[in-house]
């Protein structure tokens, strides 16, 4: 077993390196313009999680994790080859969903800005009607 900063560096190591091999020696279309968000080690050393990601959103994800499977004896390979450990552990991939979820809220957001900005415009007010009245009353205090 190792400690959990090795096995941090070791995960950081291979989200560098399977970066570099999707990009530069995988020639399978389907894993075309994916990027690896994070990986994560088990301190056995038995299982690296790693998770993916494509700009186009999770309309690819069940081609890119079967993409992922298929050339998972050959990532597993190359991977060995670059990172020098004693046994290498077998490669898990999963989808992240987080920028879709990111994207999801900064539509909400964005969509709420607008509503006051409209509200405002309209000459709403947006104070509680409580708040004028308390303001009349401090007024009147000594």
């Amino acid at each position: 077993m190792v400690s959990r900063l090795r096995a941090q560096r070791i995960a950081d190591r291979i989200r560098e390196e399977l970066s570099e091999i999707l990009l530069r020696d995988v020639s399978d279309p389907r894993l075309a313009g994916i990027s690896v968000t994070d990986v994560k080690v088990d301190r056995e050393l038995d299982f690296a999680e790693v998770y993916v990601s494509a700009l186009e959103g999770n309309t690819r994800s069940k081609e890119v994790l079967e993409g992922l499977a298929h050339a998972q004896g050959f990532l597993r390979h190359e991977l060995s080859h670059r990172i020098e450990l004693r046994t290498f552990p077998r490669l898990r991939f999963y989808w992240d969903a987080t920028f879709e979820h990111a994207d999801r809220i900064e539509k909400l957001i964005a969509s709420i800005h607008s509503e006051q900005s409209q509200e405002i415009g309209n000459g709403s007010n947006l104070e509680p009607p409580e708040s004028s009245s308390l303001e009349g009353k401090m007024n009147d205090a000594p």
